[in-house]
């Protein structure tokens, strides 16, 4: 029993109140729905600002609060420099530069999903099948999530895991059949402001180690384990070298925004002129949001040997531990709803593209659109479906975990936008292109990445545990090189079937 009695009590007090809110605006964003698309990407003219904070929720999730905290406080100022400089500078340009470009075409193509864009994109119904099939990729992102929130409300209620994941699962998957993109922008700004006052408070706690400035911090982390305070931690399998650190987290931060949930995100806004509002409130609220993982050192100052309650604590319970013993009952409360809302944010984002994408691009085209009027009770269908197989995999992954979930969802989260990287970046600045160049492109980016990882290829691949995104990044500069190698050679069949049209 880690949790006070005192904190279990205002707890459930709190958890209703919450859950009550999101019910509110959940039933307020429903009544505006009356198709797939007003579900997929709304009908309702919200200011860009609030769009860029629903964006931020999304993009930082359980896995910036909860999980890669774990990983700081295993690994030390390595994990600090890869996932909270390296990897979100990388993002933020990448965002950037294909937002503005992304809206262009999907105002243009008319999309609603990531796999209709690329099928309209290419004008290729077997590739927007396919992309809706390796959708399924992210329900690892979801299992992640599940863990996450399963972690901090068990911890903080005192209350077996099975029946608080359970608990998450009905009620996160119950209101999001009736939700979609309406709810979710008014959900997600809520949980954009309470995530950025939990990541203050969580980024300034550890300011007692800080009493002999950060020097005293460094040696107080030293006295732990010398690699904690090296910019490369031989002892992880992460942070191994500045390849991982920085030349790997730079490929994975620039493909990473070629999720559904990230990049179609900028199709919520109605007016396409206000997109540099959007994308500065989003990245500005994400600065903060990338900077809690400097929690995990504060963590592993509280518990240097990883024990708490005479039990050693798994990776995926080191902050959820360090929240529940650290702060006064008030606080800690504010800070549990903030993590929950950091899950919250991204699974309702993921639970609505994904979702969308099985009906619309998976159902549909398999059964020749014979149930297109009935696209909204299926997709109610669909989520349940989602519901179930998430739950199963996350219980699984709370018993049995690899270090951590992380690594279950990276794997299949990487793949996924190692696939998308090259389609969405020549469609989106290419013209011309082949849907065949793209095609292989992205099954190359599959193949190589899980290839390399199950295959144990290269050096990085020798641990009992290894690093998804050196085979992610991997696999997506090779898809990168194939698929612009055949869109140069198909562009000269082009032309030379144009020359010889004019002679």
């Amino acid at each position: 029993m880690i949790a006070s009695n005192e904190l279990v009590t205002y707890m459930w007090i709190l958890l209703a109140v919450y859950a009550a809110v999101i019910l509110f605006f959940v039933i307020r964003g429903a009544r505006k729905n009356t198709s797939m698309k007003d579900y997929a990407v709304g009908n309702i003219g919200f200011p860009s600002w609030v769009v860029g904070l629903s964006l931020a929720a999304s993009m930082t999730s359980a896995a910036t609060f909860i999980i890669n905290p774990g990983f700081i406080a295993l690994y030390g100022l390595s994990g600090v420099l890869s996932f909270a400089v390296v990897m979100p500078i990388a993002a933020f340009i990448s965002l950037i530069v294909f937002t503005k470009g992304f809206v262009k075409q999907g105002n243009a193509v008319k999309a609603t999903t990531m796999a209709q864009w690329i099928g309209k994109r290419y004008k290729s119904k077997s590739y927007s099948l396919f992309f809706g099939i390796i959708a399924l990729l992210l329900i690892t992102f979801i299992v992640l999530i599940n863990v996450g929130l399963t972690q901090v409300i068990s911890k903080s209620l005192n209350a077996d895991p099975f029946y608080v994941l359970m608990g998450i699962t009905a009620f996160v998957f119950g209101y999001m059949m009736f939700g979609g993109a309406n709810s979710m922008v008014y959900t997600n700004t809520i949980q954009a402001i309470i995530m950025c006052i939990v990541a203050l408070i969580l980024i300034f706690s550890g300011a007692e180690y800080f009493s002999d400035g950060i020097s005293g911090f460094l040696e107080k982390l030293k006295a732990i384990d010398p690699n904690l305070i090296k910019t490369t931690n031989p002892d992880s399998f992460l942070f191994r070298d500045y390849f991982e650190i920085i030349l790997a987290q730079i490929v994975i931060g620039v493909a990473i925004v070629c999720q559904p949930h990230i990049i179609t995100k900028s199709l919520l806004l109605k007016d396409s002129s206000k997109i540099n509002t959007y994308l500065f409130s989003g990245i500005a609220f994400m600065i903060v949001f990338f900077l809690v993982v400097i929690v995990g050192l504060y963590a592993r100052i509280s518990f240097p040997d990883f024990m708490a309650n005479g039990e050693k604590l798994k990776m995926d319970e080191i902050v959820p531990t360090y929240v529940v013993t650290k702060f006064t009952v008030g606080v800690g409360l504010v800070i549990v709803v903030g993590l929950i809302s950091a899950g919250l944010s991204t699974l309702e984002s993921l639970i609505q593209s994904l979702s969308v994408t099985i009906t619309s691009d998976i159902i549909n085209p398999i059964f020749k659109d014979k149930f297109l009027d009935n696209n909204v009770s299926i997709n109610k269908v669909v989520i349940i479906v989602l519901g179930v197989v998430s739950f199963l995999l996350s219980w699984d992954q709370i018993k049995n975990p690899d270090v951590s979930v992380a690594i279950f969802a990276q794997n299949g989260v990487y793949a996924y936008f190692a696939a998308a990287f090259v389609p969405v970046l020549f469609g989106t600045f290419l013209t011309d292109v082949s849907t065949r160049s793209v095609f292989i492109a992205s099954i190359t980016a599959i193949v190589v990445h899980f290839g390399i990882y199950y295959g144990r290829i290269t050096p990085y691949m020798q641990e009992r545990v290894n690093n998804p995104g050196v085979s992610a990044a991997i696999g997506i500069v090779s898809s990168l090189v194939v698929g612009y190698i055949i869109y140069k050679l198909d562009s000269k069949k082009v032309k030379l079937g144009h020359t010889r049209l004019d002679s």
